[in-house]
């Protein structure tokens, strides 16, 4: 589908030279002097490249639509990780270069939503949330109670994060999983 240069949105899919790209970043522009355009910072999903690109009104781009499927991640080997169609029990191992930093709150058995581009996986979608256990945590500094003060904690996948200075070693907390963020105290 043909979509108009300026009608690019964060988190759309496009091809663009050859190659398909996901808006991550827009910014419209209307210089004084000649037409308006779309400054957009886009990201190549099959090798991480990033680039800047103005699309004036005129210009046209092609939008992508792609394929989810439901996979199960299996088991991580090396640097590989290995998922599951759950509709047909297929196999599929792909590099964990393609999670980035996600990549260390994969659990054996989570859920995840694989998007294809012409059958070939291009990203996996983890859940938003995860419960995970706190292995070490910051003892508390005394005095620092007038401000809501965060220390350091290190979770059983080695991730470390923040969370309020009540939090201590041994419970399980609720981590976003792509702002590597506490959430709440899981239940």
């Amino acid at each position: 589908m043909k979509i108009s240069g300026v009608d690019i949105r964060p988190g759309n899919i496009i091809e663009y030279e050859g190659g398909i790209w996901r808006a991550v970043k827009i910014q419209h522009t209307q210089p004084g002097k000649g037409g308006a355009y779309m400054q957009v910072e886009m990201k190549n999903l099959i090798d991480g490249r990033k680039n800047n690109v103005r699309f004036r009104s005129a210009e046209t781009v092609e939008r992508v639509r792609l394929d989810t499927k439901d996979f199960q991640f299996l088991f991580k080997d090396g640097d590989q990780l290995t998922f599951m169609d759950k509709d047909n029990y297929e196999q599929i191992t792909l590099d964990a270069g393609i999670l980035g930093d996600a990549a260390a709150f994969l659990q054996d058995g989570m859920d995840v939503v694989l998007e294809l581009y012409d059958e070939r996986p291009i990203s996996v979608e983890l859940p938003s949330t995860i419960e995970a256990m706190i292995v070490e945590a910051d003892a508390v500094v005394k005095g620092q109670t007038a401000s809501s003060s965060y220390k350091p904690a290190i979770l059983d996948n080695g991730v470390r994060v923040m969370v309020p200075p009540h939090i201590g070693a041994g419970t399980r907390i609720v981590v976003d999983v792509y702002e590597q963020t506490y959430v709440r105290r899981a239940d």
